[in-house]
């Protein structure tokens, strides 16, 4: 496997207007310990980021559309050459803000959605009216041709709304459904409680199996759940048949499993460098280092991309190369990012 940064989330805020129960980041408009950096800063990342590799480049938080100069940022990177897109929980959005997606070239937005209602999705987002948010920018995308994917993040308070939520993201147009299934990071361990159970974990990767094998309208993913690609193989075995998959311009790139730091990262907004959006630990700082020698050189990632040191079931298991169990997991949940995935009964060999 070749370990070229494919695609790179970019937390350019760590300010945001909601308080959801899963995520890293702030849920305060004004965050005095992680400021914001200046426009002159971005353009320098991007500078470093494209002298080196050509990875998309996902303007995230927080919430992105906080920032005043998002717009001046994704103008500098598309003029770079650079595939530019934005993630934002949509409450925000408004004309205004379509048509600057437009003339700055961001080829595709992402948005959340955990409930297939208001109840629900306001209930995982503490906030009221969000869901009305996120509905209304998805009426406005689709008024302005503006290419949307919907990311699902699931725990005890919502897993029974996944079917409901997939055929709501269907109607509404989404050029994808990616499915995360919760890592325990941030706010997130407030929810170790709320996570899935093993067993029913991988119930909701089978379903999403047949869902995708049925599927033809819309791409679906699981996200943050590496064993589906292990579930993937042995069905496909089991049943004689190929596995069918789709490409989408807004993909990591890559056919497996847990892809941190190998070909994903996230740069936080003090410019930490980590392996990716859930993972707490850093490779290296951009304003001491460039992105490449971090990149290159950094034990931490070299860590991830060293299979053979992986431990227990995960260092034993057949299907390593295609999943490699989730690290940020790993961590979250055993404080050794190198443990097996906490979340994967499958016994290497059976």
């Amino acid at each position: 496997m070749e370990f070229i940064p494919k695609w790179i989330a970019w937390e350019i805020t760590r300010r945001c207007n909601l308080k959801c129960v899963h995520c890293r980041s702030s849920s305060q408009l004004e965050v005095n310990d992680h400021p914001d950096f200046s426009l002159e800063e971005a353009k320098r990342i991007l500078d470093d980021i494209h002298s080196y590799a050509d990875p998309v480049m996902v303007l995230s938080g927080g919430e992105p559309l906080l920032r005043n100069d998002v717009f001046e940022i994704a103008a500098y990177g598309t003029g770079l050459g650079m595939r530019m897109c934005l993630a934002t929980n949509g409450t925000l959005v408004n004309e205004t803000t379509c048509r600057k997606i437009k003339e700055t070239g961001i080829k595709m937005v992402s948005l959340s959605l955990d409930g297939s209602s208001a109840a629900v999705h306001d209930d995982f987002r503490n906030q009221p009216g969000a869901f009305e948010g996120t509905m209304n920018a998805i009426r406005l995308f689709n008024e302005h041709k503006i290419d949307f994917l919907v990311n699902s993040s699931f725990t005890q308070r919502n897993k029974e709304e996944a079917p409901k939520i997939y055929e709501l993201v269907k109607s509404l147009g989404a050029t994808a459904w990616y499915l995360f299934m919760i890592v325990p990071t941030g706010r997130g361990e407030e929810v170790m409680a709320e996570l899935i159970p093993e067993e029913e974990y991988e119930d909701m990767l089978n379903w999403h199996y047949e869902m995708e094998q049925d599927e033809s309208d819309i791409l679906v993913r699981p996200t943050c759940a590496p064993q589906y690609y292990r579930i993937v193989l042995q069905r496909s075995k089991e049943e004689g048949s190929r596995f069918k998959r789709r490409n989408l311009k807004f993909s990591t790139g890559g056919s497996k499993g847990c892809l941190a730091g190998q070909l994903i990262c996230l740069i936080d907004v003090d410019g930490n460098v980590l392996p990716c959006s859930y993972f707490p630990l850093s490779g290296g700082n951009l304003r001491e280092q460039s992105f490449q020698d971090i990149w290159e050189n950094s034990k931490l990632l070299k860590d991830m991309r060293d299979f053979k040191s992986y431990k227990d079931n995960c260092g034993r298991c057949e299907y390593l190369k295609v999943c490699g169990g989730c690290r940020a997991r790993a961590y979250a949940m055993t404080g050794d990012y190198l443990a097996q995935e906490p979340f994967c009964h499958y016994q290497p060999g059976s």
